[in-house]
């Protein structure tokens, strides 16, 4: 609780709950008055260009910037009873899908001031890939290459989430589906869509004929070309992989997914 103690003083908070531990920071859920709200302190690079991203959201399809200083981000806490994960393992993984897509559109939108200028150029994002590619051929191999023809002939540029999925668009009673956690990248809006296919968990997403129905979900909520999407998909899985990877854990659930997508798509 200790690093947490100036900010609660700073900005007037006081503990709501239990703090917890994320991949790249350190959450207290905290009260700023009456109202809910999350307080988090990065402890990585890419969880400062992620708050400066959700900043620029301005509240709209995502919580509420409270406050942001140095590694500090005060952020609405979004309150509902509803989850997208339960949604899609209980019979409406349709309209959980639909959910994410509305999400990403809304994201995806122009504001009015310039967008942060720390965000990631997709084929920077994608470095870890090539390096996997190189050392271990095979699915990431392939991976890299459906990514390299993608990259190269980019279409729909908008700034990019990073990572939307089931468990990073919560339900608020009063408004609705908000993101949080956005990496901040820049790119195809494509990339935006894949990791829904991979989640919530590699039971639902490897069920026979999930990805096949989903992607075609996503691509009439979003207006995308079938083709490109799982090109988009299989890119994603072998990036994830190779992030998995590199962190020394088994990247199974990814290439599985490939594979399905690859299966899908008719390469190998």
């Amino acid at each position: 609780m200790n690093r947490f103690e100036p900010w609660l003083a700073k900005w007037g908070l006081t503990p709501d709950g239990a703090p917890f531990e994320s991949l790249a920071g350190a959450l207290l859920p905290v009260r700023r008055g009456e109202a809910p709200a999350m307080l988090k302190l990065a402890t990585a690079e890419e969880e400062k260009r992620g708050a400066a991203l959700l900043a620029w959201y301005g509240g709209e399809g995502a919580v509420r910037v409270l406050a942001l200083e140095a590694e500090a981000l005060l952020m609405e806490r979004a309150v509902g009873t509803l989850t997208l994960a339960e949604m899609a393992r209980s019979g409406e993984d349709e309209a959980a899908t639909r959910i994410l897509c509305e999400t990403a559109a809304r994201l995806h939108e122009p504001r009015d001031d310039d967008p942060p200028q720390s965000l990631v150029p997709l084929p920077l994002w994608f470095r870890e890939l090539a390096v996997a590619a190189n050392r271990h051929g095979g699915p990431y191999a392939l991976a890299a290459s459906v990514a390299q023809e993608l990259l190269q002939t980019p279409q729909d540029i908008v700034v990019l989430h990073g990572d939307i999925h089931h468990g990073n668009v919560l339900h608020d009673a009063q408004r609705g589906w908000l993101a949080i956690d956005p990496k901040g990248v820049v790119g195809e809006r494509g990339y935006d869509h894949a990791n829904m296919l991979c989640n919530p968990d590699v039971v639902t997403a490897t069920a026979p004929g999930r990805l096949a129905d989903q992607l075609d979900v996503i691509c009439e909520a979003a207006g995308l070309e079938h083709e490109r999407q799982l090109m988009w998909t299989i890119a994603y899985c072998g990036l994830s992989a190779s992030w998995t990877l590199s962190d020394g854990d088994d990247p199974w659930r990814a290439l599985r997914i490939l594979e399905i997508a690859a299966e899908e798509l008719g390469v190998s």
